[in-house]
């Protein structure tokens, strides 16, 4: 493109220009009300935001919880070398007395069990013989070798309702942690504190994160252009993308989540991105031109190159709406809009920011930059003389990457997918390592209910009862199952306290006896009202405890509860009426592990068929933009290799890297390939080669910098997941780079047929 080229596109920056303190004033009237929504986004790392709302099974979720409300769960550990010991038991009923006043909490302990077995005087120092007596307490996780388990229930709610009621929890048991003798810790564990460390690492990211990155910006761009009015121009150019695509996400409702922090991280980057590339070529104003001249040029000539690099990234990002896991959709959408909004400030901020501020040209380069400047001139010749030992080994890289992740039969398995919230947190920490170790202590923490269903009013009957029954003793004898409670574990608490064994048996008669004490309890004892369906008694649910690495995935265990049923149901005509189904936050976590690969698969499928088009819409030739695929393809399964070789899961974050990547680098591409063609219509393949790496080589260079410096600040996170990924996605920045100067020319002079004297080769 010459000076004379694109003449509405000039006209059209030539108006922008004239009107830049009219466009400056609306940016400011605007960024205010945007920074004020932007505040606003909520928080929330619950599972049931990790499903999208017209599932299946979430809708299962909800109309079970109509039927069964319930608040959330935590469990309080009092760790000592003695737990039964009277000090210890005393201690625990002064924990329980503690938490008894605060709204919407209850408790449920072993001391408190023995308390309601009218015990005679004295008795107290029969708990440690109570304690033992039953399985049924250390299968609750109210008893262990060293412990003595509280069970919280705490009022459900939202985000912020769960992080005041366990404030208030911490409040209370501030003294007993300070002063916890005769135990030897007081430890605090369950879902809901995973999600508010998760809530709170997600709402302190961006105090790590963008600081880093806007000293990054400072220095990068100190560097490049030596120029703080050209540094202005960025900062505000970068905060008004930022805060407007922040605050899109308020009208649109969305919350911010574990992957949240890539939003504004990815704008960031984008943005900086396409703002060197237009300064870098503006900053190279030839003597004697006049700079507003040359700034419309300069504009109108990088318009095509970044408006595709940014609305083939925007696409690419909207692709991931096809996935089923609710904040990957939400991110999707949420990067597309923030993209198109950062397309409109580049091209209307930035332009009157330059004129404004009077962005100064660079007067002659760096010895740096004149060194970079001669590595680019050489390559063409580089890439010609090792051209098919380039392409070969990408090719061989690229193929053992798609291994590594998809498997090879039955030798190598596809890569492991981790869907555990815990696995969210840094292993090493308290939280992380006391859960670990109650989960082993009373045989797993995955939970699944089993709701079952009666013809109307049949569910108290002793046959549905008695089935109910049998099938918790089927599934408890299965090594990999840890509990089952349900409507008859009340029953079998009652024996037991009353002096009799913990089973339940007996003929026809026994069970309708059984059937006639439950209809009396569910006056009485609220814990057991949670369990059956007190409006119509035809629904009621079984609580079910099971070690998750035991089964791949929930199929397995469906089926064995399946089976298990079948079998019960045959030999029980009451129970062969009901209906029975799983659902709970176990199934909407193996849901998320099924639809990861293809969420994976999907929607990078769709960013690159989108990329492709788009390539072709831009540049004509569908052959030669295949070949412009080759870096962003070579680094993403490449990294998938390091991934494999390294032990690094897919997660609900790395899963992102291959549409992060293949978004972000092809922006290289798209303007490579333009200037390539800028001078490949009246040049050999050397030429064009030449031209494309003179004029876009420099600022792929920064922008890789940018890219991967960027996404490295994401190492600092404390969350697993968001330091794998900002390690793995900044590598494949530089991967990416590395073969958009190798193996891509090694393509292109493949493909052409010439050598560098410009005739044609073999």
């Amino acid at each position: 493109m010459n000076r004379r080229d694109a003449p509405f596109l000039q006209e059209t920056f030539r108006r922008i220009i004239r009107h830049r303190w009219w466009i400056l004033s609306l940016y400011a009237l605007l960024f205010p009300v945007a920074v004020v929504l932007a505040m606003r986004v909520p928080t929330d790392n619950s599972i049931d935001r990790l499903i999208v709302r017209d599932d299946p099974d979430y809708l299962a979720q909800e109309a079970f919880r109509k039927l069964f409300p319930e608040g959330e769960h935590v469990v309080l550990l009092a760790e000592a070398a003695d737990p039964f010991a009277p000090g210890v038991v005393q201690k625990v009923e002064e924990i329980e007395a503690r938490l008894a006043g605060l709204p919407g909490v209850r408790t449920f302990s072993a001391p408190a069990l023995f308390r309601r077995a009218d015990a005679v005087a004295g008795a107290r120092q029969d708990f440690r013989r109570f304690a033992t007596g039953t399985e049924l307490l250390r299968k609750q996780g109210l008893v262990g070798d060293d412990f003595l388990g509280i069970a919280v229930e705490i009022g459900g709610g939202s985000a912020g309702e769960r992080s005041k009621n366990l404030a208030a929890i911490d409040r209370a048991l501030a003294p007993i942690e300070s002063a916890p003798a005769p135990l030897r810790a007081l430890r605090k564990i369950g879902g809901p504190y995973v999600d508010a460390y998760l809530e709170a690492e997600t709402r302190s990211s961006s105090t790590r994160y963008f600081p880093l990155f806007g000293l990054f910006i400072v220095g990068i761009n100190l560097a490049l252009y030596r120029s703080v009015r050209t540094l202005a121009a960025f900062l505000i150019t970068l905060a008004a993308s930022v805060a407007f695509t922040m605050a899109f996400a308020r009208l649109a409702g969305y919350a911010s989540t574990i992957v949240s922090s890539l939003v504004p991280l990815t704008v960031l980057i984008t943005c900086t991105a396409a703002l060197v590339y237009i300064q870098s070529r503006y900053a190279e104003n030839p003597e004697g031109n006049d700079p507003e001249t040359h700034q419309i040029f300069t504009l109108a000539n990088k318009f095509l190159a970044t408006s595709a690099s940014i609305f083939a990234a925007a696409i690419g990002f909207a692709a991931l709406a096809v996935s089923k896991i609710r904040p990957i959709r939400e991110m999707g959408l949420w990067v597309a809009a923030g993209l198109l909004l950062t397309w409109v400030a580049v091209f209307t901020l930035f332009p009157a920011l330059q004129r404004i501020l009077r962005t100064p040209i660079l007067p002659r380069r760096t010895a740096a930059g004149k060194l970079l400047l001669r590595l680019l001139e050489a390559l063409p010749r580089f890439s010609y003389r090792w051209r098919w030992a380039l392409l070969a080994g990408s090719l061989i890289l690229m193929g053992a990457g798609a291994v590594a992740l998809t498997g090879a039969g039955r030798t190598i398995a596809p890569m492991r997918l981790q869907t555990d919230a815990l696995d969210y947190i840094d292993p090493d920490l308290p939280l992380s390592r006391d859960t670990r170790r109650f989960e082993k202590a009373i045989g797993g923490l995955s939970v699944v209910q089993i709701w079952v269903s009666s013809p109307a009013g049949r569910i108290l009957d002793a046959g549905v009862l008695r089935g109910l029954e049998e099938l918790s003793v089927k599934l408890e004898s299965d090594a990999r199952i840890g509990s089952v409670t349900g409507p008859t574990t009340m029953l079998r608490w009652m024996r037991y306290l009353a002096g009799g064994a913990d089973r339940l048996d007996g003929d026809d008669a026994a069970w309708e006896g059984h059937a006639a004490t439950m209809e009396g309890l569910m006056l009485q004892e609220p814990e057991l009202r949670s369990f059956v369906d007190v409006a119509g008694l035809s629904d009621a649910r079984l609580t079910l405890i099971y070690r998750a690495e035991e089964f791949q995935g929930v199929e397995p265990l469906k089926r064995l509860v399946r089976t298990m049923w079948d079998s019960v149901a045959a030999t029980d005509p009451a129970l062969s009426g009901c209906r029975m189904r799983l659902v709970g936050e176990g199934m909407l976590q193996a849901k998320i592990a099924q639809h990861m690969v293809p969420t994976l698969t999907e929607s990078f499928f769709l960013t690159a068929v989108i990329i492709f088009l788009a390539f072709l819409l831009v540049f004509r030739s569908g052959a030669a933009r295949i070949m412009a695929m080759i870096p962003s393809l070579f680094a993403i399964l490449v990294m998938f290799l390091v991934m494999r070789l390294t032990g690094i899961p897919l997660n609900v974050a790395t899963i992102l890297i291959a549409s992060t990547v293949l978004g972000a680098s092809e922006n290289d591409q798209i303007h490579f390939f333009y200037h390539f063609q800028e001078r490949r219509s009246s040049g050999t393949t050397e030429q064009a080669l030449a031209h494309a790496l003179r004029i876009a080589g420099r600022a792929i260079v920064f922008a890789t910098f940018i890219n991967a410096g960027g996404f490295l600040a994401l190492a600092l996170s404390r969350l697993p997941p968001m330091r794998q990924f900002g390690i793995v996605t900044s590598s494949a920045f530089v991967l990416s780079m590395l073969a958009s100067f190798t193996a891509l020319p090694a393509a292109l002079w493949i493909f052409s047929r010439e050598s560098p004297a410009g005739k044609a080769g073999r």
